[in-house]
């Protein structure tokens, strides 16, 4: 069995966080372009629109803008390409979940769960 006291000094001693992930949501296109210059990747979402001033608010320090779902359109891409930012996305990643709730919802119809459950709420 190892001793704590030997993990405890064979262990690397990190002088600051290695990653930090801090979460913002409805930030207006202002907030996004004051907050940027402090990140090295951004994921967004549809309803985030990340425009040339985006890229240009980030003083070269942007990498990757990672896009969760299907699309890039809400991407200036010409001006990710001018400041060498990779632009990603994951177009198939909601594609079983979208599948599963619709095959869920076909059963829930099928079996009348909605019916049964407003006679549970009604006591009946």
């Amino acid at each position: 069995m190892t001793d704590i006291k030997e993990l405890e000094l064979g262990a690397p001693r990190l002088t600051r966080p290695a990653i930090c992930f801090p979460c913002s949501y409805n930030l207006s296109p202002e907030e996004i372009c004051t907050k940027i210059s402090l990140c090295d990747a951004l994921i967004v979402r549809s309803g985030t629109k990340v425009s040339r001033e985006v890229f240009e608010s980030s003083g070269g320090r942007l990498k990757v803008v990672g896009r969760a779902g299907v699309g890039i359109d809400n991407v200036d891409l010409a001006a990710a390409t001018e400041h060498g930012c990779l632009v990603v996305n994951a177009p198939t990643a909601n594609t079983v979940p979208a599948a599963e709730y619709g095959i869920a919802l076909l059963a829930a119809m099928a079996r009348n769960v909605a019916q049964a459950d407003a006679s549970v709420k009604a006591g009946q």
